[in-house]
Protein backbone atom coordinates (compact mmCIF):
# COMPACT_ATOMS: atom_id res chain seq x y z
CA UNK A 1 0.00 0.00 0.00
CA UNK A 2 0.69 3.43 -0.41
CA UNK A 3 2.73 4.90 2.36
CA UNK A 4 0.75 9.13 2.13
CA UNK A 5 -2.63 6.64 3.00
CA UNK A 6 -1.25 5.23 6.26
CA UNK A 7 -1.19 7.33 9.70
CA UNK A 8 2.10 7.60 10.81
CA UNK A 9 1.34 7.73 14.41
CA UNK A 10 -0.31 3.79 13.87
CA UNK A 11 3.22 2.92 13.26
CA UNK A 12 4.51 4.19 16.33
CA UNK A 13 1.56 2.62 18.39
CA UNK A 14 3.34 -0.55 16.49
CA UNK A 15 6.72 0.05 17.09
CA UNK A 16 5.84 0.66 20.79
CA UNK A 17 3.91 -2.69 21.03
CA UNK A 18 6.66 -4.83 19.75
CA UNK A 19 9.24 -2.99 22.26
CA UNK A 20 7.07 -3.86 25.21
CA UNK A 21 5.84 -7.36 23.91
CA UNK A 22 2.38 -5.98 26.02
CA UNK A 23 -0.76 -4.04 24.90
CA UNK A 24 -0.89 -2.83 28.42
CA UNK A 25 2.65 -1.86 28.98
CA UNK A 26 2.41 -0.15 25.23
CA UNK A 27 -0.82 1.98 26.17
CA UNK A 28 0.97 2.84 29.48
CA UNK A 29 4.33 4.49 27.45
CA UNK A 30 2.06 6.26 25.68
CA UNK A 31 -0.65 7.58 27.65
CA UNK A 32 -3.37 5.95 26.50
CA UNK A 33 -6.06 3.67 27.26
CA UNK A 34 -5.08 -0.22 26.17
CA UNK A 35 -8.06 0.24 23.85
CA UNK A 36 -6.70 2.96 21.94
CA UNK A 37 -3.42 0.62 20.77
CA UNK A 38 -6.21 -2.31 20.09
CA UNK A 39 -7.86 0.10 17.78
CA UNK A 40 -4.89 1.40 16.50
CA UNK A 41 -3.44 -2.26 15.66
CA UNK A 42 -6.60 -3.32 14.01
CA UNK A 43 -6.69 -0.36 11.83
CA UNK A 44 -3.15 -1.70 11.03
CA UNK A 45 -4.20 -4.91 10.41
CA UNK A 46 -6.45 -3.48 8.05
CA UNK A 47 -4.22 -1.50 6.16
CA UNK A 48 -0.96 -4.38 6.04
CA UNK A 49 -3.24 -7.43 5.38
CA UNK A 50 -1.63 -9.15 8.73
CA UNK A 51 -2.17 -10.01 12.03
CA UNK A 52 1.35 -8.51 13.27
CA UNK A 53 0.87 -9.50 17.36
CA UNK A 54 -0.57 -12.38 18.36
CA UNK A 55 -1.87 -13.15 22.24
CA UNK A 56 0.79 -15.09 24.13
CA UNK A 57 -0.20 -15.33 27.90
CA UNK A 58 0.12 -12.31 29.28
CA UNK A 59 1.46 -10.29 26.22
CA UNK A 60 2.04 -10.57 22.83
CA UNK A 61 4.42 -11.52 20.01
CA UNK A 62 5.16 -10.49 16.60
CA UNK A 63 4.03 -12.30 13.35
CA UNK A 64 6.89 -13.15 10.73
CA UNK A 65 6.01 -9.89 9.38
CA UNK A 66 5.54 -8.00 12.08
CA UNK A 67 9.28 -9.12 13.16
CA UNK A 68 11.06 -8.15 9.43
CA UNK A 69 9.72 -4.62 10.17
CA UNK A 70 10.58 -4.00 13.46
CA UNK A 71 14.65 -3.17 13.29
CA UNK A 72 13.48 -1.04 10.04
CA UNK A 73 10.52 0.61 11.76
CA UNK A 74 12.50 1.35 14.70
CA UNK A 75 15.01 3.25 12.63
CA UNK A 76 12.89 5.22 10.78
CA UNK A 77 10.84 6.77 13.67
CA UNK A 78 14.61 7.48 15.37
CA UNK A 79 15.73 9.56 12.28
CA UNK A 80 12.46 11.15 12.12
CA UNK A 81 12.65 12.37 15.55
CA UNK A 82 16.03 13.54 15.29
CA UNK A 83 14.91 15.83 12.46
CA UNK A 84 11.96 17.26 14.14
CA UNK A 85 14.41 17.77 17.11
CA UNK A 86 15.94 21.03 16.83
CA UNK A 87 17.44 20.93 20.68
CA UNK A 88 19.53 18.23 19.75
CA UNK A 89 21.99 19.95 17.70
CA UNK A 90 25.30 20.37 19.62
CA UNK A 91 28.06 22.55 18.55
CA UNK A 92 30.83 20.34 19.87
CA UNK A 93 29.81 17.28 17.30
CA UNK A 94 27.89 19.01 14.04
CA UNK A 95 29.19 17.79 11.01
CA UNK A 96 27.24 20.55 9.22
CA UNK A 97 28.19 22.72 6.27
CA UNK A 98 28.18 26.55 6.60
CA UNK A 99 28.12 28.93 3.58
CA UNK A 100 29.46 32.14 4.03
CA UNK A 101 29.98 35.09 1.79
CA UNK A 102 32.51 37.78 2.01
CA UNK A 103 34.88 39.58 0.02
CA UNK A 104 38.69 38.92 -0.37
CA UNK A 105 39.62 41.81 1.67
CA UNK A 106 37.40 40.14 4.74
CA UNK A 107 39.01 36.10 3.28
CA UNK A 108 42.41 37.98 4.02
CA UNK A 109 42.00 39.70 7.13
CA UNK A 110 39.19 38.43 8.92
CA UNK A 111 38.90 34.23 7.80
CA UNK A 112 41.60 33.68 9.49
CA UNK A 113 40.03 34.37 13.24
CA UNK A 114 36.79 32.64 12.20
CA UNK A 115 38.52 29.83 11.65
CA UNK A 116 40.25 29.69 14.67
CA UNK A 117 37.31 30.44 16.82
CA UNK A 118 35.07 27.94 14.81
CA UNK A 119 38.15 25.09 15.49
CA UNK A 120 37.39 25.38 18.73
CA UNK A 121 33.73 25.46 19.14
CA UNK A 122 32.47 23.76 16.20
CA UNK A 123 35.56 21.21 15.57
CA UNK A 124 33.40 19.08 13.66
CA UNK A 125 31.55 21.36 11.10
CA UNK A 126 32.94 22.27 7.35
CA UNK A 127 33.15 25.77 6.24
CA UNK A 128 32.70 27.12 3.06
CA UNK A 129 33.61 30.66 1.52
CA UNK A 130 32.30 32.36 -1.95
CA UNK A 131 33.16 35.61 -2.81
CA UNK A 132 30.66 38.43 -3.76
CA UNK A 133 30.19 38.06 -6.82
CA UNK A 134 29.32 34.22 -6.51
CA UNK A 135 26.63 35.48 -3.84
CA UNK A 136 25.08 38.34 -5.84
CA UNK A 137 24.99 35.74 -9.20
CA UNK A 138 23.42 32.83 -6.63
CA UNK A 139 20.83 34.98 -5.79
CA UNK A 140 22.49 36.65 -2.83
CA UNK A 141 20.84 35.89 1.03
CA UNK A 142 17.54 35.16 -0.77
CA UNK A 143 18.90 32.51 -2.78
CA UNK A 144 19.72 28.93 -1.46
CA UNK A 145 23.56 28.68 -1.52
CA UNK A 146 24.39 31.11 0.43
CA UNK A 147 23.49 30.83 4.92
CA UNK A 148 25.63 34.05 6.00
CA UNK A 149 27.26 37.18 4.27
CA UNK A 150 29.18 39.96 6.00
CA UNK A 151 28.41 42.67 3.34
CA UNK A 152 28.73 46.73 3.34
CA UNK A 153 25.61 46.73 1.45
CA UNK A 154 22.58 44.55 3.05
CA UNK A 155 19.97 43.56 0.81
CA UNK A 156 16.73 45.01 1.56
CA UNK A 157 13.82 42.62 0.87
CA UNK A 158 11.63 40.68 2.86
CA UNK A 159 12.60 38.30 4.81
CA UNK A 160 16.30 39.78 5.41
CA UNK A 161 18.00 39.96 8.71
CA UNK A 162 20.93 42.13 9.55
CA UNK A 163 23.28 43.49 12.53
CA UNK A 164 26.71 45.37 12.28
CA UNK A 165 29.63 43.63 12.61
CA UNK A 166 32.37 46.20 12.58
CA UNK A 167 33.61 49.22 10.64
CA UNK A 168 36.16 49.53 8.22
CA UNK A 169 37.82 52.44 6.92
CA UNK A 170 39.86 52.80 3.69
CA UNK A 171 42.98 54.63 2.68
CA UNK A 172 44.72 55.78 -0.25
CA UNK A 173 47.89 53.95 -0.96
CA UNK A 174 51.50 53.47 -3.14
CA UNK A 175 54.07 51.51 -3.84
CA UNK A 176 56.93 52.72 -1.95
CA UNK A 177 59.37 54.78 -3.50
CA UNK A 178 56.19 55.98 -5.92
CA UNK A 179 57.58 58.94 -7.64
CA UNK A 180 55.03 61.32 -7.22
CA UNK A 181 53.05 60.11 -4.01
CA UNK A 182 54.97 61.28 -0.97
CA UNK A 183 53.64 60.97 2.32
CA UNK A 184 51.30 63.33 2.07
CA UNK A 185 50.45 64.91 -1.12
CA UNK A 186 47.39 67.79 -2.33
CA UNK A 187 44.80 68.64 -4.14
CA UNK A 188 46.55 68.99 -7.07
CA UNK A 189 49.68 66.38 -6.76
CA UNK A 190 46.29 63.47 -6.00
CA UNK A 191 44.95 64.85 -9.34
CA UNK A 192 47.99 63.75 -11.25
CA UNK A 193 47.87 59.69 -10.05
CA UNK A 194 46.35 56.93 -11.73
CA UNK A 195 43.78 54.86 -9.93
CA UNK A 196 43.14 51.34 -9.51
CA UNK A 197 39.46 50.86 -8.93
CA UNK A 198 37.82 47.92 -7.58
CA UNK A 199 34.52 46.42 -8.30
CA UNK A 200 33.75 43.25 -6.38
CA UNK A 201 30.62 42.76 -8.34
CA UNK A 202 29.23 43.95 -11.38
CA UNK A 203 27.77 47.32 -10.35
CA UNK A 204 29.00 47.84 -6.93
CA UNK A 205 32.25 49.42 -6.76
CA UNK A 206 33.48 52.51 -4.55
CA UNK A 207 30.66 54.66 -5.49
CA UNK A 208 30.63 56.85 -2.75
CA UNK A 209 34.61 57.68 -3.43
CA UNK A 210 33.84 58.70 -6.87
CA UNK A 211 31.10 61.01 -5.45
CA UNK A 212 33.36 62.23 -2.77
CA UNK A 213 36.43 63.50 -5.60
CA UNK A 214 33.63 64.87 -7.41
CA UNK A 215 32.28 67.37 -4.69
CA UNK A 216 35.69 68.27 -4.08
CA UNK A 217 36.27 69.13 -7.34
CA UNK A 218 39.11 66.46 -7.49
CA UNK A 219 39.74 64.48 -10.95
CA UNK A 220 39.85 61.29 -10.13
CA UNK A 221 41.48 59.66 -13.27
CA UNK A 222 40.36 55.50 -13.27
CA UNK A 223 43.03 53.31 -15.46
CA UNK A 224 42.17 50.24 -14.42
CA UNK A 225 39.62 48.48 -12.68
CA UNK A 226 39.79 45.05 -10.96
CA UNK A 227 37.11 42.27 -9.34
CA UNK A 228 39.14 42.29 -6.10
CA UNK A 229 41.33 44.11 -3.28
CA UNK A 230 44.20 41.58 -3.54
CA UNK A 231 44.34 42.56 -7.37
CA UNK A 232 44.13 46.51 -6.63
CA UNK A 233 46.86 46.10 -4.08
CA UNK A 234 49.25 43.53 -6.35
CA UNK A 235 49.37 45.96 -9.29
CA UNK A 236 49.71 48.88 -6.79
CA UNK A 237 52.75 47.00 -5.38
CA UNK A 238 54.72 46.79 -8.99
CA UNK A 239 53.18 50.12 -10.53
CA UNK A 240 52.41 54.03 -9.88
CA UNK A 241 49.29 53.59 -9.71
CA UNK A 242 47.69 54.26 -6.29
CA UNK A 243 44.05 52.60 -4.96
CA UNK A 244 41.79 52.89 -2.07
CA UNK A 245 41.64 49.69 -0.15
CA UNK A 246 40.35 48.26 3.13
CA UNK A 247 42.78 49.50 6.01
CA UNK A 248 42.56 45.80 7.16
CA UNK A 249 44.06 44.46 4.03
CA UNK A 250 46.51 47.22 4.23
CA UNK A 251 47.23 46.18 7.40
CA UNK A 252 48.02 42.16 6.90
CA UNK A 253 49.59 42.72 3.32
CA UNK A 254 50.99 46.32 3.13
CA UNK A 255 54.49 45.31 4.73
CA UNK A 256 54.95 42.32 2.39
CA UNK A 257 53.80 44.22 -0.55
CA UNK A 258 56.20 47.39 0.00
CA UNK A 259 53.15 49.66 0.39
CA UNK A 260 52.63 52.98 2.41
CA UNK A 261 49.11 54.68 3.09
CA UNK A 262 49.30 58.55 1.70
CA UNK A 263 47.71 61.19 3.51
CA UNK A 264 45.51 63.06 1.09
CA UNK A 265 42.60 65.61 0.92
CA UNK A 266 39.86 63.75 0.91
CA UNK A 267 37.85 61.84 3.63
CA UNK A 268 38.65 58.77 4.41
CA UNK A 269 35.40 55.77 3.89
CA UNK A 270 33.85 54.49 6.22
CA UNK A 271 31.96 51.19 5.67
CA UNK A 272 29.84 49.49 7.68
CA UNK A 273 30.27 45.46 7.67
CA UNK A 274 26.97 43.64 8.65
CA UNK A 275 26.35 39.76 9.68
CA UNK A 276 23.32 39.58 7.11
CA UNK A 277 20.82 36.39 6.19
CA UNK A 278 17.65 35.36 5.78
CA UNK A 279 14.28 34.45 7.47
CA UNK A 280 14.68 30.61 6.47
CA UNK A 281 17.29 30.11 8.67
CA UNK A 282 16.62 31.93 11.33
CA UNK A 283 15.21 29.08 13.44
CA UNK A 284 17.96 26.85 13.02
CA UNK A 285 19.95 26.59 16.26
CA UNK A 286 22.80 25.12 14.35
CA UNK A 287 22.55 28.37 11.73
CA UNK A 288 22.21 30.47 14.55
CA UNK A 289 24.99 29.09 16.62
CA UNK A 290 27.53 29.61 13.57
CA UNK A 291 25.73 33.37 13.42
CA UNK A 292 26.72 33.71 17.12
CA UNK A 293 30.54 32.41 16.25
CA UNK A 294 30.83 34.87 13.07
CA UNK A 295 30.00 37.68 15.67
CA UNK A 296 32.59 36.37 18.38
CA UNK A 297 35.26 36.26 15.70
CA UNK A 298 34.48 39.92 14.56
CA UNK A 299 35.01 41.44 18.01
CA UNK A 300 31.20 42.09 17.91
CA UNK A 301 29.87 42.31 21.43
CA UNK A 302 25.96 42.18 20.00
CA UNK A 303 25.45 38.51 19.36
CA UNK A 304 22.47 37.10 18.77
CA UNK A 305 19.81 36.19 21.15
CA UNK A 306 18.39 32.12 20.98
CA UNK A 307 15.05 33.96 21.19
CA UNK A 308 12.91 34.20 17.71
CA UNK A 309 13.20 36.51 15.81
CA UNK A 310 16.99 36.69 16.31
CA UNK A 311 17.26 40.65 14.78
CA UNK A 312 15.13 43.10 13.57
CA UNK A 313 14.62 42.53 9.92
CA UNK A 314 16.26 45.15 7.36
CA UNK A 315 13.64 47.73 6.10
Amino acid sequence: MSLSRLDLNLLRVLDTVLSERSVVRAARRLHVTPSAISNALARLRSALGDPLVIRSGRGVVPTTRAAGLAPSLKRALSELERAVQSDAFDPATTTRQFTLAMSDAGQIAYLPRLMKVLAKEMPCSQLRVVGIDTYISSGGITGQEVDVATIAVAERAPGVHSMPLYKEESVLVARRGHPRASARINKGQLGQLQHVDVQVAPGRGYRELAGTYARLNIKREVALVVPSFIAAAAVVAHTDFVATLPTSLVDDLGERLGLRVITAPVPRITAEIKLVWHERTAMDLAMRSFREVVARAAGSTRLLPHSIPSAVPSR
